[in-house]
C-alpha cells in the first residue's frame, strides 16, 4: 500500500512539472525550432524551354571562314591561319547559330542589335514556356535573369516585365558579370527566395548576348571565343507550391557553389579586357583547363557527402583516418569516392571540346555520359550559361530521362566558379513533346571527328 502511494505521488509530481508554465514554454519553443529546422523546403522545376534559332541564323564554319577572309582589314594573316586551324577542331557543328547582326559585313555590334538579340532569345523562350503550361504572367512572383557581359539599361528583367506585363510587386533581379556558370547562380538565388516566400512561382532566364562581343584583334587567346560562342538561351519555371509536385518534372536536391576567386590564377582564368591594341575581347587563359579541374575537385569534395551512399562515405572517411595515422610509416593514398555512382546522367557545361574531355577524364566518365554535352556543343555551340539546359533537353528528347533518375549539372564560369546542381526526375517525361531538339533528334548522336570538314 505504501509503495502504491509513493508511485501515485511520483506520477503526480511528474504531471505537475510537465504542466509547469516555464517547462511547457521551453518545450514548445524547442519543438518549434526543431519543426522549422527539420522542415523540408521542396523546390520543383515545373518545366523549362530552350530557344531554337531559325535555320536562317545558322553559321556554318565555311561561312565563318569566308567572313574572316572578307574582314581582311580586321584580321592579319597569322590570326586568320589560327582561326582556320581551330575552327574545324572546336567541336561546334554547322547547325550552330549566330544573331543576324553577326551575319553582316562589316559586323554591327550596336546596342540596338544587342537588345534585339536579347529580346529575340528570351521573349521566345519565355513565351513558349508560359503558353505551354497556360501560365498567367501575373502569377509569376519572382524573376531572375543572368547575362554576363551585356548589361543593358533598363535591365533584362525590366524588358521581360514590360513585354509580358508582370505584376508591379514582382521581385526581379538581374545578374551580370558572373560568366557561364551564372545559370545555376540564378537558380540558387531563386531557390533562396522561394524558401522565404511561400506558395510562389519563380521564372529564371539565362543567356549570353554575343552581338557586341565578336573579337577582331590579333591575340590568339581572345580569338578562341569567336570559334566557340553561339546564340542561345533558356527559361526555367520553379515553384515551391505543393500542388505543383504532381505536374513538375524535377525536384532540386542539392546546389553547391564554389568560388575560386581568392586564387590569382583562377581569377585570371577568363577575363573581359582590352588587348595590347586596345581591342576589347574575352581572354581565355592557357591555364583554363587546369583552373577548371581545380574548381571541379573543390566543388566535388563538398558535393560528395551530400550524394554518396553511406558505404562510400565510410570508405572515404576510413581512408583519411588511415592516412593520418600511417603517414609517418608509409604513404597511403586516400580513397577517392566514385561520384558518378550517385547519378544517372551528366550535363557538363559545353564550354568547348577540351573542357568536356577534361571533366570526363577527371570523373572517369564514358562517352555515353558526355554525349549530351558533346551533342549540345555540336548543334548549338557554347551558349554560355544556358548550355546545361540544352543538354538536359537532349536527354529528354532522346527518351533517356526516367522517373527517379538523378542528373548532375556542372557549370564553369569566370571568377573562377564551379557550380553543381543535382535534380531528381519526379514525373514521366514525354520525349515527343516539342522542344529545341525535337525537329532533328533522330539524327543524333552523330560522330564528331577531331577535324571536321564543313
Amino acid at each position: 500500500m505504501v509503495m502504491l502511494v509513493m508511485k501515485i505521488r511520483i506520477l503526480t509530481q511528474i504531471l505537475c512539472s510537465f504542466f509547469n508554465p516555464h517547462i511547457l514554454l521551453a518545450t514548445t519553443l524547442v519543438l518549434t525550432i526543431l519543426y522549422f529546422y527539420l522542415k523540408s523546403h521542396h523546390i520543383y522545376l515545373i518545366d523549362f524551354s530552350c530557344y531554337q534559332p531559325p535555320n536562317a541564323m545558322r553559321a556554318p564554319i565555311s561561312s565563318y571562314m569566308e567572313h574572316t577572309v572578307l574582314l581582311a582589314d580586321k584580321f592579319d594573316e597569322p590570326s586568320r591561319d589560327f582561326l582556320f586551324k581551330f575552327f574545324p577542331r572546336s567541336g561546334v557543328g554547322c547547325e550552330a547559330s549566330m544573331p543576324m547582326s553577326m551575319h553582316q559585313i562589316p559586323l554591327d555590334g550596336s546596342m540596338a542589335n544587342t537588345i534585339a538579340e536579347i529580346e529575340t532569345v528570351l521573349f521566345t523562350a519565355v513565351e513558349d514556356l508560359l503558353v505551354k503550361h497556360s501560365i498567367n504572367p501575373k502569377s509569376i512572383d519572382i524573376l531572375v535573369s543572368n547575362c554576363s557581359v551585356s548589361c543593358p539599361t533598363p535591365s533584362i528583367t525590366a524588358m521581360i516585365i514590360n513585354k509580358f506585363k508582370f505584376r508591379s510587386n514582382i521581385m526581379s533581379f538581374s545578374l551580370a558579370g558572373m560568366g557561364c556558370s551564372a545559370g545555376l547562380l540564378s537558380i540558387s538565388l531563386a531557390k533562396d527566395l522561394l524558401k522565404v516566400h511561400k506558395n510562389s512561382l519563380a521564372l529564371v532566364v539565362t543567356m549570353e548576348a554575343i552581338t557586341p562581343h565578336g573579337y577582331i584583334g590579333r591575340t590568339k587567346s581572345m580569338l578562341l571565343t569567336n570559334t566557340l560562342f553561339r546564340m542561345g538561351g533558356a527559361a526555367i519555371l520553379l515553384s515551391n507550391r505543393k500542388q505543383d509536385k504532381t505536374t513538375a518534372k524535377y525536384e532540386l536536391l542539392h546546389l553547391v557553389r564554389t568560388n575560386m576567386g581568392f586564387d590569382d590564377q583562377s581569377y585570371r582564368g577568363i577575363v573581359h579586357e582590352e588587348d595590347e591594341d586596345g581591342t576589347v575581347g574575352i581572354n581565355l587563359s592557357p591555364r583554363l583547363l587546369h583552373v577548371a579541374g581545380k574548381g571541379l575537385r573543390t566543388n566535388s569534395a563538398r558535393l560528395g557527402p551530400l550524394v554518396l551512399s553511406y558505404p562510400e562515405l565510410i570508405r572515404y572517411g576510413w581512408s583519411i583516418i588511415c592516412q593520418k595515422i600511417c603517414a609517418p610509416l608509409w604513404q597511403r593514398e586516400v580513397y577517392m569516392p566514385d561520384l558518378k555512382m550517385a547519378f544517372d546522367h551528366f550535363c557538363i557545361h559545353a564550354g568547348g571540346k577540351g573542357v568536356i574531355d577534361a571533366v570526363a577524364d577527371s570523373l572517369s566518365l564514358c562517352e555515353g555520359d558526355v554525349e549530351p554535352s558533346r551533342m549540345a556543343l555540336y548543334r548549338f555551340g557554347n551558349t554560355s550559361s544556358s548550355s546545361i539546359w540544352y543538354e538536359l533537353c537532349y536527354l529528354e528528347a532522346k527518351g533517356k530521362m526516367k522517373k527517379g533518375d538523378k542528373v548532375w549539372q556542372i557549370a564553369f564560369g569566370s571568377g573562377f566558379k564551379c557550380n553543381s546542381g543535382v535534380w531528381k526526375c519526379i514525373s514521366d517525361v514525354d520525349p515527343n513533346v516539342k522542344s529545341a531538339w525535337s525537329d532533328r533528334i533522330h539524327r543524333y548522336p552523330v560522330d564528331i571527328p577531331d577535324k571536321m570538314d564543313h
